[in-house]
């Protein structure tokens, strides 16, 4: 995660994780956790990430943590997040691989295709969480690339305009 810069969280709820993240932007579809949001210090919206209320080239990060998997159309997401990223901006995506009821998982080959589709390019991978939770008592090393780990985060950079 970038040191500094305007980020952007999709999906941001609570504000849990855009808090300690430094993330002071959230969009997300639930009014109540809007307003925990913003009683957190967040800039929190109402809104969904295939119509992002933002200008074009707004931030130089945006954040996913398990959002694809609840949207209707990741794709339009993305390209949302292509829109509102300055050239050379970051998407972060985090998957967790814990079986929501209601969740659509996608593979990090399929995150990967939609992030190329929209324009993206520089994707980078790191994995964490080699064993089940209960057995995990000490903090485990990120490594790069996937399909050891069961939770990944993606990195992809905008360079052009689409």
């Amino acid at each position: 995660m970038p040191k500094r810069g305007k980020g952007l969280e999709i999906g941001v709820g609570t504000g849990r994780f855009a808090v300690p993240l430094g993330i002071g932007t959230g969009i997300d579809p639930s009014k109540k956790m809007i307003k925990i949001a913003r009683q957190r210090g967040i800039d929190a919206r109402l809104g969904y990430g295939e119509h992002l209320l933002f200008r074009n080239s707004t931030f130089d990060y945006v954040v996913s943590i398990t959002t694809l998997c609840f949207v209707n159309d990741p794709l339009k997401v993305v390209r949302e997040v292509h829109r509102v990223l300055k050239r050379n901006g970051k998407i972060y995506q985090q998957k967790r691989s814990i079986f929501y009821k209601q969740a659509k998982f996608f593979s990090v080959k399929e995150i990967s295709c939609f992030l190329n589709e929209a324009g993206f390019n520089n994707l980078s991978y790191y994995q964490v969480l080699f064993k089940l939770p209960d057995k995990i008592n000490t903090i485990e090393k990120p490594k790069t690339g996937f399909g050891k780990g069961s939770f990944v985060v993606i990195s992809a950079t905008k360079i052009r305009s689409i």
